[in-house]
């Protein structure tokens, strides 16, 4: 059973005791990302995630890691269009030993600015890795094709020219707008009993906000079609169809639809486009939710002579799709594998904390499993149907990289 506790400054703990389990896993949930930002700081959610491991008041970069090597434990922290989320997991003896350094991090990260230009080069780095990766940068593409020039469709990296520019008071100043404690979550999941919620609030409970919460835009759906040439073999084609946001009573439907569609090796797609015409190696697609709206994207990877074929076949797919709907076998198997991938992912602390984590911070609630299972079995061909009619029946967007040559 998950509990919650609301600390006087708004911040929220939520905990789950796992007594069969010998580890524990802590994650301080931030509700700010790249959809914070604006064009001029794009890039600093995730540039201050990088930050937070170069040295607080207390210990140095080399500290931080030490001090979780020596343990046996694992740090990281991960950055997202509307959050980012800095976790630790160690055995269960280590607990309030790794609170505390998460601590540290959160409120003493100095900013020094002879570590945030070496660190901005470490940025740089990333930023050209991933540009050599054009099946992940398709995915950016895509978000700026639907989403134009609200921050939604800013890569959450940012770009070379923002970075430059961060200096230690911006990331300060962006910190006391956006990370007040009516916006954290302390998630914690494994071998801890109700006084672990003392501990968090001795940490985080009494910090206070040094700014007015500042409004959400709602982004429009652009239906853009972008297209960028690079140096590679394959063509990455990415298709955008308007999706649900988080919360929305027709989610379960539209998860079983997706995995009917691309989200499986049985799917429509994977068997269409890989199996029967040998057009890709990747296809698949999948459903992104956000605070207000949603994405579900289709991604296929082909050589350049076979991409008009492999949009027709997607295209195709999806009308049948929309004009019959799914088969009994399909909406069976679909939501027997939902229910088994939702058990199997919960076997860990990490997973446990994630999604209580993200449930607090996202939709402000928490169901059990029963409850969830009872959702996915009342998805019928009437509620997939009308979803089917609600997602695909509107003007998509689409993003691709196309070889040079």
């Amino acid at each position: 059973m998950v509990k919650k506790y609301t600390c006087q400054n708004g911040l929220t703990i939520v905990l789950e005791e796992l007594p069969t389990v010998r580890s524990v896993a802590i994650g301080v949930w931030v509700l700010a990302g790249s959809r914070n930002e604006s064009q001029q700081t794009n890039g600093i959610s995730h540039f201050i995630e990088h930050m937070f491991f170069k040295g607080t008041k207390n210990r140095s970069a080399r500290d931080i890691a030490e001090a979780f090597d020596a343990v046996g434990g694992q740090v990281n922290a991960f950055t997202s269009k509307e959050y980012t989320c800095y976790y630790a997991k160690v055995l269960d003896s280590h607990a309030e030993y790794a609170l505390d350094i998460l601590a540290d991090m959160f409120f003493n990260s100095n900013f020094d600015p002879d570590e945030m230009e070496k660190e901005k080069k470490v940025v740089y780095e990333e930023i050209k890795m991933y540009e050599d990766t054009p099946d992940d940068i398709v995915h950016d593409l895509l978000s700026q094709a639907t989403y134009g020039k609200h921050p939604l469709g800013y890569p959450i990296l940012g770009t070379e020219d923002t970075l430059a520019s961060f200096t230690p008071d911006d990331l300060r100043d962006y910190m006391d707008k956006n990370y007040r404690p009516e916006n954290v979550v302390v998630s914690v999941a494994g071998n801890v009993n109700d006084s672990f919620f003392k501990a968090v609030e001795n940490l985080f409970g009494s910090y206070e906000s040094m700014n007015k919460e500042e409004s959400f835009r709602e982004p429009s759906f652009t239906s853009d079609h972008l297209s960028r040439s690079k140096e590679t073999e394959q063509a990455h084609l990415c298709l955008g169809y308007n999706g649900l946001p988080v919360g929305d009573e027709s989610i379960y439907s539209l998860i079983v639809v997706n995995n009917v569609l691309g989200g499986s090796m049985s799917s429509r797609l994977f068997q269409e486009v890989r199996e029967a015409r040998g057009l890709a190696y990747s296809i698949f697609s999948y459903h992104s939710s956000f605070l207000d709206n949603g994405l579900l994207t289709v991604y296929g990877g082909t050589g350049k002579g076979q991409l008009d074929v492999l949009k027709e076949t997607i295209e195709e797919t999806i009308q049948q799709l929309k004009a019959n709907g799914i088969t009994d076998k399909e909406l069976k198997n679909s939501k027997e594998q939902l229910k088994g991938n939702l058990m199997l992912g919960l076997e860990s602390t990490n997973s446990r904390m994630s999604r209580n984590g993200k449930n607090e911070l996202l939709l402000k609630r928490h169901r059990t499993l029963d409850e969830i299972v009872e959702q996915i079995d009342a998805v019928n061909h009437d509620t997939t149907q009308r979803v089917i009619q609600r997602v695909f029946n509107l003007p998509f967007s689409s993003a691709l990289i196309s070889p040079k040559k």
